[in-house]
């Protein structure tokens, strides 16, 4: 009796050691997001949900954020170990903080273009770039659009529009109501914001900055220097299972943003099935992405966005695209083969 039991608690001392073993080769990963849990979002909630990021021993907390801004400096002070951020806003953080010591890097491209447009109704008559020239544009001072509306102008030759700030909920409201002539925000946010508000689709005029000369890189993955030198095995691992869950957001949208309504049950089910969609068609699964594959860059095109970058927000020093890009962590080419084939 003795001896069975004595067998029975070694074999229990032995499973809980096992499993202290487990856990403690689980790593643990705070990522920001750059906004809301609205349908984007899906792509990091997804490989959670799946149990993508715990088949690859990661625990992974997902937060949401209040802008690009704002992800980038949660993860340069260390309390994220990696995000989701406008690859310009990394650009100027890292030009106009030379000497921060903890700089975040970006080491998979998810928005292979930039999300920005220009929004005004039609009713204002404006239907081409040049009919901005002498306008009111609205815009949080924040917005990835605003500040990057400098690259826009000069490509189409915009003169002098004057701004107004708002706070993010306001500006499609300011719109509709005619406090400005027209908007700047990522399409599919806006857009839909400008539909919830009563405006048909039909009746919005949409500039995609991709579509006026503007070839900016949108939203990347970010890391911290922390992470990418003490568990590059982690970070390796994080970028796989995400790309992973990619693929099955692409798949089955719809699907996809039961993960969202289970983190913010308030949401528009419909309304971000669209967002969803939206941003797949016009910024993950573009033309662009397509070409150069998920997750990649073009070293040229990210040359040219650095001295962009640097122009338009007129930087304290020039964006250095090394310091800034490191895509040795990104998964095989065969893993990132994740997009699906153009619509016809």
């Amino acid at each position: 009796m003795n001896k069975r039991f004595l067998l029975k608690a070694t074999a229990a001392l032995a499973a809980v050691a096992a499993f202290g073993t487990v856990q403690a080769q689980t790593t643990p990963i705070k990522f920001q997001l750059d906004w809301r849990f609205e349908g984007p979002a899906a792509f990091f909630l997804v490989p959670g949900a799946k149990g993508y990021f715990k088949d690859a021993k990661l625990d992974v907390t997902v937060d949401s954020g209040n802008g690009s801004g704002g992800a980038v400096t949660r993860v340069a002070s260390g309390t994220y170990d990696m995000g989701f951020a406008d690859l310009a806003a990394l650009m100027e953080f890292h030009a106009n903080n030379p000497d921060a010591p903890n700089k975040p890097v970006a080491i998979m491209m998810v928005y292979n273009n930039t999300p920005a447009s220009v929004m005004a109704l039609k009713k204002s008559g404006i239907k081409t770039p040049a009919d901005l020239s002498g306008k009111k544009l609205g815009a949080p001072v924040f917005d990835a659009g605003r500040r990057a509306f400098p690259i826009f102008q000069k490509a189409n030759n915009v003169q002098n529009v004057a701004w107004t700030a708002m706070d993010p909920p306001l500006r499609e409201t300011m719109l509709v109501r005619g406090d400005v002539d027209a908007i700047t925000g990522f399409t599919f946010t806006s857009l839909l914001n400008i539909e919830a508000r009563g405006v048909k689709a039909a009746d919005v005029v949409v500039m995609q900055y991709p579509d006026f000369g503007v070839k900016l890189y949108g939203n990347a993955i970010i890391a911290s220097p922390k992470i990418l030198k003490e568990n590059p095995a982690a970070v390796k691992a994080f970028l796989s299972a995400f790309t992973k869950g990619a693929k099955d957001v692409m798949a089955a949208p719809a699907k996809a943003i039961e993960t969202v309504k289970a983190r913010d049950g308030i949401i528009n089910t419909e309304l971000e099935t669209r967002r969803l969609q939206l941003a797949i068609d016009t910024v993950i699964n573009s033309p662009s992405a397509r070409a150069e594959g998920f997750g990649q860059v073009n070293g040229p095109r990210l040359t040219l966005m650095a001295s962009q970058v640097s122009d338009a927000f007129n930087t304290k020093s020039r964006v250095k695209v090394n310091d800034i890009w490191n895509g040795s962590f990104l998964p095989t080419a065969k893993e990132l083969d994740i997009l699906p084939a153009a619509k016809k």
